[in-house]
């Protein structure tokens, strides 16, 4: 029985680490907070809640909820799209000005705290993918596995490690990001990974 829950609780960290390895608007955000050394653990800490109800929500079976609700993957999927246009095109401004706000992080404009948690979930629930992964595909995975809870908190503990290495470890690219040309840079790729999310799901998954 202990074998079975470690298979169980490995499966779900290996899974769970796989799917939100992939470069995305979220992953981007922590990385630009952990440079700019703004507001790191909240934003860790929101990621990490939020997989942990979406895996929790997963495992418990609610992945067919969109198949009981067929009008959910439009609005999902558009009403994502429109955000990540529009924050595409907030980082496009930022790429173009390469204002003062940021060149180095100590000397940085600090953004307000509710701003940042406002920004990073509407990153984070407003990603029609993240429901796909989490409560659709761990959620149907879990499903061979008898030891459901190892399963969901091996995803959770894989959403916690890769959250923190990427928003505290992020600092150590601080020096590279205390010249304003490598601060429009990373704005530059944040907006075409953005629009690029974007643009694949107006036209499909």
């Amino acid at each position: 029985m202990q074998d079975a829950t470690i298979a169980a609780a490995t499966a779900g960290f290996t899974l769970g680490f796989s799917l939100i390895l992939a470069i995305g608007a979220q992953n981007a955000f922590v990385l630009r907070q952990g440079i700019r050394r703004e507001h790191v653990g909240p934003v860790v800490a929101l990621c990490a809640l939020s997989d942990a109800l979406l895996i929790s929500a997963g495992v418990l079976g609610f992945g067919a909820l969109t198949a009981r609700l067929p009008w959910l993957e439009p609005v999902f999927r558009y009403g994502g799209a429109a955000f990540l246009v529009l924050y595409g095109a907030m980082a496009l401004r930022s790429a173009l000005r390469g204002s003062g706000a940021l060149t180095a992080a100590e000397g940085a404009e600090r953004q307000p705290l509710a701003r940042v948690l406002l920004i990073c979930a509407a990153l984070t629930w407003g990603n029609p993918h993240v429901y796909l992964d989490t409560l659709v595909l761990m959620g149907a995975v879990s499903a061979q596995w008898q030891a459901k809870g190892a399963f969901a908190a091996g995803g959770m503990t894989a959403s916690l490690i890769f959250f923190t290495l990427l928003g505290y470890g992020a600092r150590l690219l601080a020096p590279l990001f205390a010249r304003p040309a490598a601060w429009r840079v990373l704005d530059g790729i944040v907006t075409a990974v953005m629009w690029s999310i974007a643009g694949r799901l107006i036209l499909g998954f």
